[in-house]
C-alpha cells in the first residue's frame, strides 16, 4: 500500500496556478513555472467547439471569421464562464502532465482578495472538474507577499499592491493573514480600454486590444519621463473606413491613463487609512511592495510614492511573483493550511 501511495504522490505533481484575467501561469512543485500563456480560448460559435487555447488562441484575436470568437473565461479576476474555464484548466493541466488521465494533482489557485463565496466555489468546481483531487485558494496579495520574500508569518505589518490584468488588490498582512484589504476591478485591462477610447475619441481611429497593449508597454507612463517618446500606430479610420497610421505621443497616453492611475492610488490611500497604527509604523519602515503585470507601467512606482509619501519597493519579475508565492506554499503544507481560504 505504501508503494502505491508513493507512486500516486509522484504522479500527482502538485500544481500552483495563477488563474489571471490576462495570463494563466502554472507552477509545478520542485520544477518551477512550466506554463505562462494568455487566458484565452478560441471557439467556433456554430458548433461550440474549442479551436485553440492560450498562445495559439491569442494569435487569432481580431483576425478570425465571424463564426470564431476569442473568449476570456476569467473577467476581473473571477471566473466568468465556468465551462470554458474548466476546459482551459484541463488543457493546461494535461499539457503539464503530458495528457495522462491518471494524474489527480493537489492544486493551489490564487484569487483576488475579497472574492465572494460564490466565486470561490466556481474556481474550486472548475479545478475539480479539470482533475484536481484537492483544491486550496489563496488571496493574490498574500501569494505576492510570499513570492516577494516578505516575512508574512511574523507579527509585523507588510503591505502589498498587486496590479494584475483585471483587478488591483491592496492588502496589509501580518501573522499569515490579511489584516485589511481592498480590491477594485481596475487594472491593466482598463489601461488598454483607456487607450482604445482615447484614440477613438481624439483621433477617430479604431485600434484593437493588441495594439493598445503595445502602446501601453512602449510609451505608456504614469508620470513625466526625462524624454517623451512617440509611436506610430495603425488602425481603421472611423470616417473613411480605410486603414490609417498616425503618430501619438507619450504625453497623450499618460493623460488617457490618468483616471485609472488615480483610482489605484485612491485604494492604496484607503488601505493605509484603515491600517492599525502599530502596523502602519512597520510599513513606514519597510515600505510597500508593488507587483503584478500592471505595475510594469513606467513611473507608476514613482507616482504612487509621491502621492502617499512612503517608499515603494519593486520586484525583479512582477509577472511571476504571485505564482511563485503560490508555488512556495506547495513546499510547506502547514503554511498553506494557515493562509488558504476556508470553504
Amino acid at each position: 500500500m505504501g508503494l502505491i501511495a508513493n507512486l500516486f504522490g509522484f504522479l500527482s505533481q502538485d500544481l500552483a496556478i495563477d488563474l489571471g484575467t490576462a495570463n494563466t501561469l502554472v507552477y509545478v512543485r520542485e520544477q518551477g513555472i512550466v506554463i505562462n500563456e494568455p487566458s484565452i480560448v478560441a471557439m467556433d460559435q456554430k458548433s461550440g467547439t474549442v479551436l485553440a487555447i492560450g498562445r495559439e488562441a491569442k494569435k487569432m484575436l481580431g483576425r478570425t471569421p465571424g463564426n470564431i470568437v476569442a473568449v476570456r473565461p476569467v473577467r476581473n479576476g473571477v471566473i466568468d464562464n465556468p465551462d470554458i474555464a474548466q476546459q482551459m484548466l484541463s488543457y493546461f493541466i494535461n499539457k503539464v502532465h503530458r495528457r495522462s488521465t491518471f494524474v489527480r494533482p493537489r492544486m493551489v489557485i490564487c484569487v483576488p482578495s475579497r472574492i465572494s463565496l460564490v466565486a470561490q466555489r466556481a474556481v474550486k468546481d472548475s479545478a475539480r472538474m479539470a482533475g484536481a483531487r484537492e483544491v486550496y485558494l489563496i488571496e493574490e496579495p498574500l501569494a505576492a507577499a510570499i513570492g516577494a520574500g516578505l516575512p508574512i508569518m511574523e507579527p509585523s505589518g507588510n503591505m502589498v499592491i498587486d496590479i494584475g490584468g483585471g483587478t488591483t488588490d491592496v492588502a496589509v498582512i501580518s501573522l499569515g493573514g490579511t489584516v485589511y484589504s481592498e480590491s477594485i476591478k481596475i487594472a491593466g485591462d482598463r489601461m488598454d480600454e483607456d487607450i482604445i477610447g482615447y484614440i477613438k475619441k481624439h483621433h477617430n481611429l479604431l485600434i484593437g486590444d493588441s495594439m493598445a497593449e503595445r502602446i501601453k508597454m512602449e510609451i505608456g507612463s504614469a508620470c513625466p519621463q526625462k524624454e517623451d517618446h512617440t509611436m506610430i500606430i495603425k488602425g481603421r479610420d472611423l470616417i473613411t473606413g480605410l486603414p490609417k497610421t498616425l503618430r501619438i505621443t507619450e504625453e497623450e497616453i499618460r493623460g488617457a491613463l490618468s483616471d485609472t492611475i488615480n483610482s489605484i492610488v485612491a485604494i492604496v490611500q484607503k488601505t493605509l487609512e484603515n491600517t492599525p497604527p502599530e502596523l502602519s509604523a512597520d510599513i513606514i519602515d519597510r515600505g510597500i511592495v508593488l507587483t503584478g503585470g500592471g505595475s510594469m507601467l513606467r513611473g507608476l512606482d514613482i507616482r504612487i510614492r509621491d502621492e502617499i509619501r512612503l517608499p515603494i519597493i519593486t520586484v525583479d519579475d512582477p509577472l511571476i511573483t504571485v505564482v511563485t508565492g503560490t508555488g512556495k506554499t506547495l513546499e510547506e503544507l502547514d503554511v498553506l493550511r494557515k493562509v488558504s481560504l476556508g470553504d
